[in-house]
């Protein structure tokens, strides 16, 4: 009789917090946080590229809200996850959970068995945020999501280049009938033939998934990585922007990054 394997699933993590979400759809709300570590991605606007690789140790917020971190060893054990989510958990105080990154995608066989045990156990909706470019890794976990914000990256912006693989990832989620929408960082550097084929290809799935664009915010000289500097757009720029996506996608929002004027992690 072969022996089941009962290794125990882990996670190479940042930290885990509860917070105001900054961005997109669910600006406002509190969410848990459940940053992973790595990404396979090298944008140049990046804010979290501290994210790119994994740390030895990660940070769990005790008290939620009260940045009273404790430092632990990765990788993660499941079940010593599910606790700390549990801690964070206090009745009526979030609306969500929010796996990012990095890339959580990365972690797509370690959400598989993640995800229903959190659901379960907290009664929380799950939300994804993802580069939009592992459609493969995204469909093995979208029967445990309740929403998804698609980060859609301009090459002229971003130095990435995923046109193909956002599309199937957006029609993934749109077949699921998931609450998704797609983000866009703009910048001065900002193409704006790039913009109309972003939208076309929302377009094409269905005009009414929503499109937010974030201008960029400028990282401060220690935090910069790339000689391209990720400059915010004029004002002027980012009305003649929206008016553009909006022939073809009804809703177009613009919001920046709230959550850093609002002294948020």
């Amino acid at each position: 009789m072969i022996a089941k394997n009962t290794v125990t699933p882990t996670a190479r993590l940042i930290e885990v917090f509860s917070a105001i979400q900054g961005e997109g759809l669910n600006v406002g709300t509190r969410q848990i946080f459940i940053r992973f570590a790595l990404c396979d991605l090298r944008c140049h606007f990046c804010d979290s590229s501290h994210t790119w690789n994994a740390p030895v140790n990660c940070r769990i917020e005790l008290s939620p809200g009260l940045r009273d971190f404790e430092i632990y060893s990765n990788p993660v054990p499941l079940p010593i996850l599910i606790e700390w989510v549990e801690r964070q958990n206090l009745p009526s105080l979030h609306d969500s959970i929010s796996l990012t990154g990095g890339e959580p995608l990365l972690h797509a066989p370690f959400l598989m068995q993640f995800l229903p045990e959190v659901r379960a156990i907290t009664g929380l909706p799950i939300y994804l945020e993802t580069g939009g470019h592992r459609p493969e890794q995204l469909a093995m976990i979208l029967p445990y999501l309740d929403s998804v914000g698609m980060d859609f990256k301009l090459p002229s912006v971003s130095g990435e280049s995923h046109w193909p693989e956002h599309a199937k990832s957006l029609q993934l989620c749109h077949d699921s009938y998931l609450n998704v929408f797609v983000k866009i960082i703009v910048s001065q550097n900002t193409d704006p033939r790039e913009l109309e084929r972003s939208a076309l290809l929302v377009a094409d799935i269905s005009p009414d998934i929503p499109v937010f664009l974030q201008p960029v915010t400028p990282l401060a000289p220690s935090e910069q990585f790339s000689p391209i500097p990720a400059l915010a757009p004029a004002p002027d720029e980012v009305l003649i922007w929206q008016a553009l996506i909006k022939k073809f996608v009804k809703q177009v929002r613009v919001i920046p990054q709230t959550h850093k004027m609002l002294n948020q992690l």
